[in-house]
């Protein structure tokens, strides 16, 4: 069934709510997560010469933002939970833009490389080659972006006050394709364990020139 505007509005307020809503419950319960593999997922496979513009796409209370920003990165965040901004800004020391997922107004080619961590899962199915074509469009010619999502069987919904799409392998891939990214490499979190106990896909891609 098409969402219709005032569908995705609802979508996104109510999602931004709940995050709003537990902002020190989410901090609390992701602050000592260990994503060190995806930071280095990411930077691994950016070209040129460090430092490099990191879009840290989702970026919730600023975990990952002050991690690359301790790495010598130019990191700016972008979240769309005001109280989740309110506190990246104060824990990272970094630029935080303050934008819904589905209503994006991003610079053009600005960045070296997009973390979206935990993030794009948060859109519809219906909006998502959308949204990363505006992610490919913000990055430079050959620019990376990462992602990590908890897969499933493309169904989505609501999830615990949340929207959310689960997307498996094969139709993430067509999404990035379509809207311009070539695959680089891809693998499912947590590492050494069976795939039933790996929740997280993860993956980087490569903006297609020009």
């Amino acid at each position: 069934m098409k969402l219709r505007p005032p569908d995705l509005e609802k979508i996104s307020n109510v999602t931004l709510e709940h995050y709003n809503q537990h902002a020190e419950e989410f901090w609390e319960g992701t602050r000592d997560h260990d994503v060190s593999q995806n930071v280095e997922a990411l930077l691994k496979h950016i070209e040129g010469e460090p430092p490099f513009a990191i879009l840290d796409f989702g970026c919730g209370p600023g975990r990952d933002l002050k991690t690359f920003s301790e790495l010598g990165h130019v990191a700016v965040g972008l979240e769309g939970s005001t109280r989740l901004a309110a506190m990246a800004r104060a824990y990272s020391r970094c630029e935080v833009w303050e934008q819904d997922f589905l209503k994006l107004d991003l610079p053009a080619g600005c960045f070296d490389g997009i973390f979206a961590n935990a993030a794009l899962f948060h859109v519809p199915a219906q909006e998502l080659s959308r949204v990363l074509r505006e992610l490919r469009a913000t990055l430079k010619a050959r620019g990376v972006l990462f992602s990590s999502n908890p897969h499933g069987h493309n169904e989505e919904g609501w999830q615990h006050g949340r929207y959310c799409a689960f997307y498996d392998l094969e139709t993430w891939r067509r999404h990035m394709s379509g809207a311009g990214f070539v695959e680089l490499t891809y693998y499912y979190r947590p590492t050494g364990l069976p795939r039933e106990q790996q929740p997280w896909l993860a993956g980087v891609w490569r903006r297609v020139s020009p």
